[in-house]
Order: C-alpha cells, then structure tokens, then sequence
C-alpha cells in the first residue's frame, strides 16, 4: 500500500468521537485510558464492541417493530364510534379516499425505511464478520444514507402528535394514540442508535488486512 493510501490508524492518529479533533495516539500501557487533549473525552480508535452493540439495538428494533405494525397506531371516537388503525390500515385509507400523496409518506416513512434499514445495518454487519472486501465505497455510502435517513421515519409519530393534539371535540370526535406509537417511536430510536453503534471504518479495516 502506497504511503498516500495510508489509514489514520495506520499513522497513529485518532479522531475524537466527542470535538473531532484529530490527535496522535499515545503510548499508554494496557491500563491506561488515552482522553483527548481538546475535550478530555476518552479515545478509541475504534468504537468498542461496535458489533455488539449493534447487532443488540438492531434485534430489539425488530423485536418492537411486530407490536408497532400489529397494534393500532391511533384510536378515534368519532359520535360514540371507536376504530383503531394501525399503520397499514392507516395508508389503506388514506389510499381508499384518493389521498395517495399522504399515503406514500406514511407509508415509505414507517414501512420502507424502517424495513431497509434494518436489510441494510444486517448486510453491513455480517459483511465485516465474514470479512467481505468487495465494494467497500458501496457499503459506506450505504451506511451513511442509513444513518442520514433514521430520523425521518419519525414521521408517523408526528402525524399521531398532531392529530391528538387537534381533534379535541368533547363527544363529538377525539384521536388518541395508540399503543403503537410507544413501539414505533422505540424502533426509530433504537434503530438511530443502531446506526450510530456501528463504526463504518470496519469497513475499511478488513480491506486494509487482506492487502
């Protein structure tokens, strides 16, 4: 490997996770903790137990992610009437009164993005444990669209925030949220941290080894 090509690793340089400051790696006996200069935070060259860890919030998410589609996501008493709707019934609906623009957000924000996601951080992880070198620029553009992504699919919960927080008609009409919403607000959260748990830069390590 030519010198131009050499990892930060490689030069003995860390990056804090905390600031970003970009630092030389001390020499510490195997004891010691290096912090950082800037912000004192403690230093790892990589994030510790980053597969683990992962691999623990992703399975919780998948976990949660059953109740969060089989449970209703919002309950309306509309002139003594109650229905629950989960997040399919919900974009059925939606579609069924000619609102498929609403449809589509609902249903790419809590069905699709969630679901790749999860396809997405699995493929990523079994890639650094068998250790794949194949289309490594592939795989971290791939993390980082996960990683960027995460967030929006709050999207559904919003809606539930905002629905509850109107339809507030005595006997007439009123929306709750659902037990759904506590589920589906944990996925997008652990899913995040998920994200955040993996280090992309394993990545780069096992193509860096097999060099």
């Amino acid at each position: 490997m030519s010198k131009s090509l050499l990892s930060a690793k490689e030069l003995g340089l860390v990056s804090c996770h905390d600031c970003h400051l970009l630092s030389r790696w001390p020499n510490l006996a195997s004891d010691q903790t290096a912090n950082c200069p800037r912000c004192g935070c403690a230093l790892h060259q990589r994030k510790p137990n980053s597969i683990a860890r992962t691999w623990a919030l992703l399975i919780a998410a998948i976990i949660l992610y059953i109740p969060a589609n089989l449970l209703p996501m919002t309950i309306t008493s509309a002139l003594g009437t109650v229905s629950e709707d989960t997040i399919m019934s919900g974009v059925i609906y939606f579609v069924q009164s000619g609102s498929w623009e609403i449809a589509l957000v609902i249903f790419t924000a809590s069905v699709f993005v969630p679901f790749m996601k999860f396809l997405i951080l699995i493929y990523l992880l079994l890639s650094v444990q068998f250790k794949s070198i194949k289309r490594p620029k592939d795989r971290t553009v791939l993390y980082r669209v996960t990683e960027a992504v995460g967030r929006w699919s709050m999207v559904d919960v919003y809606v539930v925030t905002i629905l509850v927080a109107l339809v507030k008609l005595g006997m007439l009409a009123e929306i709750e949220a659902g037990p759904a919403a506590f589920y589906f607000a944990s996925v997008v959260v652990s899913t995040m941290v998920a994200a955040e748990s993996f280090d992309p830069r394993l990545i780069w390590d096992v193509v860096e080894e097999d060099e």
